[in-house]
């Protein structure tokens, strides 16, 4: 019997496709442990601690981010992006096996990865989207909104898949799943109807063009919740203000579930060790 042929089947490989992987890491300090380490293991472990979360070193992931958190919940917090999985693990593991490795105990973690969403338009989506709204097709107003989607769309995608982390102050993270309540299960909404409930989330997040940027990495099969938001903020203020105004979109009163929240302040390695007095 001729066996019908098979695809041809992609190379085994940790790595993506397309994109990246992240990784949001959260540490509290051990006081009794660091009282525990000598002064000499004490002042060389805050030399490696600083190497490790140095994003300019040689062999530092492509991103990588830390932050001074607030609350009780974690002292420290790392971002870290890269397109092999196992870079991102070195800077845990080297952290773990430094010096001040016993001091510095991981209070939670986040494994997702870098993804265009399937509610980001094609040009053609947008294309009938204009003419929903309105728009002849073919006409001059129509044209020219479509071609200049259409050459912003690639930079879009690519900050999605591969962002560069802003250089704003105020660090925001929280986990989110969409719902599937009874009466409020967005898996069994069209995708037509998810579609325009995800465009009206988004036309309220532009508002805040300037004062926040937001990255949302997938999660699903990698960590409990389905998605991951960060949110950097050109001040304190700008994060309530965006998560608080977008809560009332459909997308998020009615199907959205969150997880903890997570904020801190961007610092660099130097004043991190000094901050935390390690």
């Amino acid at each position: 019997m001729n066996r019908p042929p098979q695809a041809a089947l992609p190379d085994p490989t940790v790595k993506l496709s397309e994109g990246w992987h992240c990784l949001h890491i959260y540490y509290r300090v051990d006081q009794a442990a660091l009282n525990a380490i000598g002064k000499s293991d004490r002042d060389w472990g805050r030399g490696e601690l600083m190497h490790w979360l140095n994003p300019e070193r040689e062999d530092a992931p492509q991103r990588l981010l830390a932050a001074v958190m607030s609350g009780h919940r974690a002292d420290l917090g790392l971002m870290i992006m890269d397109p092999d999985p196992l870079v991102i693990d070195s800077v845990v593991q080297a952290i773990r096996a430094c010096p001040l490795g016993p001091a510095l105990v991981p209070t939670y973690s986040f494994v997702s990865i870098s993804e265009v969403s399937e509610y980001v338009p094609t040009a053609e989506q947008y294309g009938e989207k204009l003419v929903a709204q309105g728009l002849e097709a073919g006409s001059e107003m129509y044209a020219a909104k479509l071609n200049a989607y259409a050459s912003r769309l690639p930079a879009m995608n690519k900050q999605r898949l591969y962002p560069d982390f802003p250089e704003l102050p105020v660090f925001c993270f929280y986990p989110m799943n969409k719902s599937r309540v009874p009466g409020a299960n967005w898996y069994m909404e069209s995708f037509s109807h998810r579609s325009a409930l995800m465009s009206e989330h988004a036309t309220s997040g532009i508002k805040f063009a300037g004062r926040v940027s937001q990255l949302i990495t997938a999660s699903t099969g990698f960590d409990d919740w389905e998605w991951g938001v960060t949110l950097w903020g050109r001040n304190p203020e700008s994060i309530k203000e965006i998560v608080y105004t977008m809560r009332f979109d459909e997308a998020s009163a009615k199907y959205a579930e969150f997880g903890p929240f997570y904020i801190g302040y961007s610092r660099t390695p130097q004043e991190i060790v000094d901050h935390l007095r390690l």
